[in-house]
């Protein structure tokens, strides 16, 4: 049995809505082929990928009626240092059973989770993302004279299991269904982590800080507040409030959700907001420094890849099309003369 721990309904806001007959819709034939579907996008090079795509039917048959049976159990992590965009380990998983099961899980849960997100709440939800959470920070220093930036200390590996697990289990009532999303919840050993890699991750993330989000626009009353992920923007013309509310919220943090601040800052929007991979100031917006940086080691990748003529040409389209994508929107023009991204699109056309 799943320890919970006592959820107060002031802090978790609206979540009188209850979600129950979930599992038929889980387990049903056309779920768990989208899943698989959307599973293996984008990485059909992979050879676990590629290995389970002769005879798929038959496999995808067998992992349905696995669950069906109360077979599946989440499988042990493998972990991985990466370094971008900061140093951090991911937890991977097999593509199967597990990456398709919790495709099957997130194609019934994310449209229950969409509907108790705030409209300002960007990281996950389709429709919105970096840019949008771009564009309403700029809205929001055109009202403001200041801005409160916080994130939150190692995020994901700090969320408690419990506390999630009963924010789950507050709003969905199918205890088969519940069965399966607990026992992903809880497969990281310890009580605590969302594990980075894990396909539910992001999307529990965003939820556990759902609790923030109410918390925010209701009680501290703060209009212009916008969220990505772990990090966070409060807007106000009062610059003493917000240091009130830096206070308020470390606190809420702490009590109810058992996390603290990384940062939390105060400061004159004149001097430009970082948020989303952009600086932004009232007129304009440039490319965060580390995010430049980043961007220039991919080029220099791609650049390689063309002259030793050993690419593939999808591939690399499709990177040098999401950099100028990125670019873009903010002051880059310089930066795109520089790199000739527009002449290494030409040759790979």
């Amino acid at each position: 049995m799943v320890r919970k721990r006592k959820l107060r309904s002031a802090v978790f806001g609206d979540m009188m809505k209850t979600y129950n007959n979930l599992w038929e819709q889980f387990i049903s034939v056309e779920n768990f082929v989208r899943a698989y579907k959307n599973a293996r996008r984008g990485k059909s090079h992979q050879r676990t990928v590629a290995e389970f795509r002769n005879g798929w039917a038959l496999k995808l048959y067998k992992l349905r009626k696995d669950v069906i049976a109360g077979k599946f159990y989440t499988s042990k992590y493998k972990s991985e240092v990466i370094y971008e965009p900061k140093k951090r380990t991911i937890y991977k998983l097999p593509f199967n059973p597990d990456r398709i099961v919790q495709h099957a899980v997130m194609n019934v849960l994310a449209p229950i989770l969409e509907r108790k997100f705030i409209t300002d709440s960007y990281a996950c939800i389709p429709g919105r993302g970096q840019l949008k959470a771009s564009q309403r920070c700029m809205k929001a220093m055109r009202r403001n004279k200041y801005c409160l930036k916080c994130d939150i200390h190692h995020f994901y590996p700090s969320i408690d299991q419990y506390i999630l697990s009963g924010m789950y289990h507050r709003i969905i009532k199918d205890k088969r269904f519940m069965a399966i999303l607990d026992d992903i919840i809880f497969s990281f050993p310890g009580g605590k982590n969302a594990s980075i890699g894990n396909y539910l991750s992001q999307w529990s993330g965003n939820f556990y800080l759902t609790a923030l989000d109410n918390f925010v626009k209701r009680e501290l009353k703060i209009k212009d507040y916008l969220r990505y992920c772990d990090d966070f923007l409060l807007f106000s013309n009062d610059k003493k409030y917000l240091h009130y509310c830096r206070i308020r919220i470390g606190q809420f943090l702490k009590e109810n959700l058992l996390l603290e601040y990384s940062k939390a800052d105060v400061f004159d929007v004149k001097q430009g907001v970082d948020f989303c991979g952009y600086r932004h100031f009232n007129n304009f917006v440039l490319i965060r420094k580390s995010t430049k940086l980043r961007e220039q080691r991919k080029i220099a990748e791609i650049k390689q890849a063309i002259e030793s003529g050993n690419f593939d040409a999808d591939s690399v389209r499709s990177s040098i099309d999401s950099i100028l994508g990125w670019l873009k929107h903010a002051k880059t023009y310089r930066l795109k003369q520089k790199y000739q991204l527009y002449e290494l699109r030409g040759k790979v056309a």
